[in-house]
């Protein structure tokens, strides 16, 4: 995005404070996709002149979210001056709600980890309460590393496998966690600040939101230099199958906030029961849960619900990788219906990317055969209509990372808004 885009975007308003906050957000925004630069490349490649960008990157030093290093002489020129992110500055935190597993995700700025953890629930046995008060716990923690680390916490968004009303950002339906109608904002800020104030004096709890977890992960899988990722569909694997669509490189949201909810497509009527109510719904049959009864017997400790998830995938693995022959069986089974409910999709949106996300990233290896034979055989279009199929480097933790990347989002938005977080949240 040049500066061009961004002033249309807020001469509405002339606003001169808007457009420098804007303007800045787009160097910053520059620096993380692209990396360390000199400010007259990053002037180039923003469309903002040179002085406008040196101006704004002093700010942004002063602001302490970049530094300027010299990167060592080139010939007999002067130093290269490289603009570059300053680690551990800021960071946003993301944390999911899921029925097997809690996680939360500490990220800065350039993508670096600041802390992470996860634990194993019985989410669908636990009401909400004691869901919710775990959670909280896990987020405390990250908050507490965070500010040890130095780092300024933006904000936290909580990511909840079921609807999540755009509106009332109430979760409206999670049929597979039993809730309905829960205020995860709420119920996770007031823990928060009962945690905070059971410590002594600290900052104020920082913004909390709340998104579906696969709406979530999908923002992970963006890439602004890949072409095929600005047209797709993630797939996210988990004890269902979250799903979203990113459509010219935005996730595709719907009216009210619901969209991109495949996992409850009808692939096979007289297929088994759905946690919402349903029969045949396309996560009962491409689920960790399915996979898990094809592969397992009831008592296998692979499925003792203390275990991450984490813990679950690597017995699997494990297992694939000895030629187990029920767990190869089962991989080859859910990788045929992905790749039957890929195909309705694919012909209808046509996709540059289906992405396997969540425990598929980890199984991937697996699946794709029998997901890409599927694929070409539904698809109308030749060669699957040039979709491909790829394989998300973050797996499990898609969602806790897009988590993150939206609560560093008011910062990328307006850079100035650092000030008022200063010794707010840190």
């Amino acid at each position: 995005m040049r500066d061009a885009d961004i002033t249309v975007r807020v001469s509405a308003t002339a606003d001169p404070a808007a457009v420098r906050s804007a303007r800045l957000g787009l160097l910053l925004r520059s620096l993380r996709d692209g990396g360390p630069r000199s400010r007259g490349r990053l002037a180039e490649e923003t469309g903002l002149t040179r002085s406008v960008a040196t101006g704004l990157v002093d700010e942004l030093v002063e602001l302490g979210l970049v530094s300027c290093e010299d990167a060592g002489r080139r010939g007999a020129g002067r130093p290269g001056v490289q603009v570059r992110l300053v680690g551990g500055a800021v960071c946003g935190v993301g944390a999911e709600i899921n029925v097997d597993h809690l996680a939360v995700l500490a990220v800065d700025l350039s993508g670096s980890v600041i802390a992470e953890a996860r634990r194993g629930i019985d989410g669908r046995n636990l009401p909400p309460e004691i869901v919710l008060d775990e959670v909280a716990d896990l987020v405390a923690d990250a908050l507490a590393e965070a500010r040890t680390a130095g780092a300024t916490v933006t904000g936290i968004t909580v990511g909840v496998a079921g609807l999540v009303d755009a509106t009332t950002e109430l979760v409206t339906i999670a049929p597979n966690l039993g809730w309905r109608d829960i205020d995860v904002v709420a119920e996770v800020r007031r823990r928060l600040a009962v945690t905070a104030g059971s410590v002594g004096p600290v900052p104020p709890v920082p913004p909390v939101r709340v998104a579906n977890e696969a709406t979530l992960a999908a923002t992970a899988e963006l890439e602004p230099s890949d072409a095929d990722r600005a047209d797709m569909i993630v797939l996210y694997g988990e004890v269902g199958l979250g799903g979203a669509v990113v459509s010219a490189g935005r996730v595709v949201r719907g009216r009210h906030g619901w969209a991109g909810e495949i996992g409850h497509l009808r692939v096979d009527p007289r297929g088994r029961l759905c946690g919402c109510g349903r029969t045949g719904c396309w996560e009962t049959a491409v689920g960790l849960r399915p996979l898990l009864d094809a592969a397992t017997d009831p008592d296998d400790p692979v499925r003792d619900p203390a275990l991450t998830l984490e813990e679950r995938l690597a017995t699997l693995v494990d297992r694939a990788r000895l030629a187990d022959g029920r767990t190869l069986a089962a991989l080859d089974e859910v990788g045929a219906w992905l790749g039957a409910g890929a195909a309705v999709l694919v012909n209808t949106l046509n996709p540059g990317t289906v992405v396997l996300s969540g425990y598929f990233a980890v199984l991937g290896e697996w699946l794709l055969p029998a997901l890409e034979t599927r694929l070409a055989a539904d698809v109308l279009a030749p060669h699957a209509g040039g979709t491909r199929v790829a394989i998300s480097t973050f797996g499990p933790t898609a969602a806790v990372r897009g988590g993150a990347l939206v609560s560093l989002e008011p910062l990328l938005s307006d850079p100035t808004a650092l000030a008022e977080l200063h010794g707010g949240t840190r």
